[in-house]
């Protein structure tokens, strides 16, 4: 939680349109430019004044300079007032200082001007420090201005960046917090645009005073903490649920095959016979069964991870406004397929593989199957339902109630426990992390589910391709998968901390 807010005023505070652009309209005047139309006007709301008039009418300094005397001649008694809070302000501002947060004003209007306004609305009660612009045009770059509000701000004290956040509606508020190693929180109900806001870089973007003040207090919220038989019966719940449905659709398909298997048609796919006469199920009758379980047990979870899942998004929203680049997309594919691979490669060089009983049995099976079923139901099934259970209800509940890292793992832990074997469970518990980590990168339940079906689509594809042993089962090869994956995922927590 960051407790410093730098505010931008106009455009993030108040609502200057009408005072702004009719003292432009008024200094433009004195030069013989006559512009009726104010919409044509707010490019003006924002950055400097001097920049603006020399941008947009081509004005030579001396130029910029006077029509800003004009402008401020009307702007002092007149345009000034011409003003409005947007509705939510104040009881935003209250909000946030009863909550101890050291707010600023931080604005490329010269100060005395803010003052003016921030005490005609009756708010500057709410903020520690107000800088602006001087009146002699010194000042005017935004990262000017967030440099004096952190100086004022934290005094003699380093200033800690990772407590701060710059709010503002236009790419120069965003531009002036980077450049101070800032996070920046872009507006769009001011003048910027979601578009001039992206392109900027903005690393969190709202839409109204309402998520505005959502965000900001997120993690300051008093909620009342179920107790500890109640926090164990949301967790117990669910995965009895999904487990015992799942078991009972198993047995009930297994009873229906029984009696069927005198009548069923293409036997041979269903049945193998020992020399004795007695019937078995094949691989493929074995992984139809399971992927029937599978969504028996999701069926019967879905109301629950339904709620829980709409519950999240909301609670995430507001921290992934931001469109994701495609870099970090890429970078979380190839992070799967090394860890997924290299993982693989290393249980079996290390023997896990070799002394699990368990697990033999479980991959002769799984590796009996006609490869495109085996693939639809280990690569699509498979993931659907656990992820529903494990990531969209277990992990979510747990989230609620402890940090981050500790609900990561104690869901991995029983994702791995799910399993059964040692083989599975030690492979499932750090994907499982892995998996966590994908959920909260991008704040989509989607991206879990995403990098499950592609590991288990790609292990699944390799483990049925022999040629392909001889190539992958060696050292280097295990080694190189799992850098690869281990950089790609420091790369993408360079670009974005998580945990």
């Amino acid at each position: 939680m960051k407790n410093y807010l730098l505010f931008d005023l106009d455009g993030t505070l108040t609502d200057p349109k009408e005072g702004i652009c009719t003292c432009v309209q008024y200094a433009l005047a004195s030069f013989g430019i006559e512009e009726p139309d104010l919409d044509k006007l707010e490019p003006f709301i924002g950055p400097p004044l001097k920049d603006s008039f020399m941008n947009f009418y081509h004005m030579d300094e001396t130029q910029a300079e006077a029509a800003i005397e004009k402008y401020r001649e009307r702007f002092r008694d007149t345009g000034i007032f011409e003003n409005k809070l947007y509705e939510g302000i104040p009881e935003m501002l209250r909000v946030l200082n009863a909550k101890g947060m050291y707010l600023a004003v931080a604005s490329s209007k010269p100060t005395v001007f803010v003052r003016r306004i921030l005490e005609h609305f009756k708010i500057e009660k709410y903020f520690r420090t107000v800088v602006g612009s001087e009146l002699d045009g010194t000042r005017t770059d935004k990262a000017e201005v967030v440099s004096e509000a952190l100086r004022q701000l934290f005094g003699d004290k380093p200033v800690d960046t990772s407590r701060v956040y710059m709010i503002g509606d236009r790419r120069f508020d965003v531009e002036g917090a980077h450049a101070f190693g800032l996070e920046a929180v872009g507006v769009t109900y001011g003048y910027g645009s979601m578009e001039e806001l992206r392109e900027a870089k903005a690393d969190y973007i709202v839409r109204s005073v309402e998520e505005l003040k959502r965000f900001l207090l997120r993690g300051t919220e008093e909620q009342r903490q179920p107790g500890t038989s109640q926090k164990i019966w949301q967790l117990a719940l669910p995965f009895l649920m999904f487990v015992m449905v799942s078991r009972l659709a198993v047995n009930f398909a297994l009873i229906l095959l029984g009696s069927l298997i005198e009548t069923i048609p293409f036997q041979e796919f269903w049945y193998v016979w020992d020399e004795e006469g007695k019937p078995y199920l094949t691989g493929n009758a074995s992984v139809i069964v399971n992927a029937l379980g599978s969504i028996a047990g999701a069926a019967s979870i879905w109301g629950i991870a339904k709620k829980t899942l709409a519950r999240a998004a909301e609670d995430r929203k507001l921290l992934h406004l931001r469109r994701e680049p495609v870099k970090r997309y890429l970078l979380l594919g190839v992070a799967t397929i090394g860890l997924a691979l290299g993982l693989n490669v290393l249980l079996q060089l290390l023997g896990v593989v070799e002394s699990s009983a368990a697990y033999q049995e479980v991959a002769q099976r799984q590796y009996s199957v006609w490869i495109p079923l085996g693939l639809f139901c280990y690569g699509v099934i498979s993931p659907v339902g656990e992820e529903l259970l494990f990531r969209g209800i277990l992990y979510n509940c747990q989230r609620r109630y402890m940090k981050l890292s500790g609900a990561m793992v104690v869901s991995a832990a029983l994702f791995a426990m799910y399993h059964g074997n040692s083989v599975q469970g030690i492979y499932a518990f750090l994907m499982g992390c892995f998996m966590v980590y994908a959920y909260e990168y991008f704040g989509d339940f989607r991206m879990s589910l995403a990098v499950h079906m592609l590991a288990n689509l790609l292990v699944y594809s390799v483990s049925n391709v022999d040629a392909l042993g001889p190539v992958l089962m060696n050292w280097p090869v295990g080694i190189a998968c799992l850098l690869c994956g281990a950089g790609s995922l420091w790369l993408l927590n360079k670009e974005k901390r998580i945990f």
